[in-house]
């Protein structure tokens, strides 16, 4: 496996899967958030994105974590070697953007000029993550499913599988 996609909810532990897989397989890993905030939680304007991420996504092996599904699976599905779901629960999800959003955990993986703790960002976030399989799944799924076979998607639900997936690399 020389390039991975990391799905999933807020809060689902994307970034730290990513990073453990990228530490075990010497690959580097790209965060779509880094890519897509400016300072302050502004968005890049769209070309700019899709520049940013195709640049990251130009070497021979990576790691990409983040959804951003209708503004760059085109660029990153269709080359991936592996697609990897994580289907955390979404009271679990929840609890950890309140526990990041409290500064009680250190997110390394934080946008360049972005900081958590607003606590309204934090409500919003909660929201969205709770809503995202009814609001948001289906159409990450559609979109998924239009550029790579369902071979190349593996679904982690729990931390044994997630372990497994850890232990068998």
């Amino acid at each position: 496996m020389k390039r991975i996609n990391v799905l999933g909810n807020s809060g689902s532990g994307k970034s730290t899967f990513a990073r453990l897989i990228g530490e075990r397989l010497q690959i580097p890993v790209v965060h779509l958030d880094q890519l897509f905030w400016e300072p302050g939680w502004q968005q890049a304007d769209a070309d700019l994105f899709r520049r940013r991420v195709a640049n990251a996504l130009s070497g021979e092996t990576w790691i990409c974590e983040g959804n951003y599904s209708n503004r760059t699976f085109d660029l990153r599905v269709p080359v991936a070697d592996l697609n990897i779901w994580l289907e955390t629960p979404r009271l679990t999800c929840a609890i950890r953007i309140l526990i990041r959003s409290a500064r009680l955990k250190a997110r390394p993986d934080l946008p360049a000029g972005c900081a958590e703790g607003d606590i309204r960002n934090a409500i919003n976030l909660v929201r969205y993550a709770w809503r995202f399989d009814a609001a948001q799944r289906g159409r990450v799924d559609a979109e998924l499913a239009r550029w790579v076979a369902p071979n190349r998607v593996v679904h982690l639900r729990d931390r044994n599988q997630i372990a497994q997936f850890l232990g068998d690399l």
